[in-house]
């Protein structure tokens, strides 16, 4: 469901760091998915997850930001099909550094001529 699909943040809570500039590259073996992402604040970073049995992902993900910070959370994906097929994920997340707050984002799936 997730291998070699591209996703772009389409909204995101005032906290995260991950803005409409930041690409996620996602891969998916069996049950686990992974991606690496960079983009808008984020230099370079990397997630891992297991696909749960609705497909929605439990995931943790870190990067390092332009400030030259570690950041690291952790954050459960809901997909949502849409009606041209892409995939857009629901995110609730949390850090799991610096303040700890938690947020909401939408990322949605980047078709190749779109990128």
């Amino acid at each position: 469901m997730y291998n070699n699909k591209t996703f772009r943040s389409v909204t995101n809570t005032a906290n995260g760091e991950v803005g409409n500039e930041t690409l996620f590259y996602y891969r998916q073996q069996g049950q686990i998915v992974w991606a690496d992402y960079s983009g808008g604040s984020i230099v370079k970073g990397f997630l891992i997850a297991t696909v749960q049995n609705d497909n929605s992902l439990n995931m943790r993900y870190q990067h390092v930001n332009k400030r030259g910070e570690l950041m690291t959370g952790r954050c459960q994906s809901t997909p949502e099909i849409l009606p041209d097929g892409r995939i857009r994920l629901h995110e609730r997340w949390q850090w799991t550094s610096g303040d700890g707050s938690a947020g909401e984002s939408i990322i949605e799936e980047v078709l190749a001529h779109e990128l």
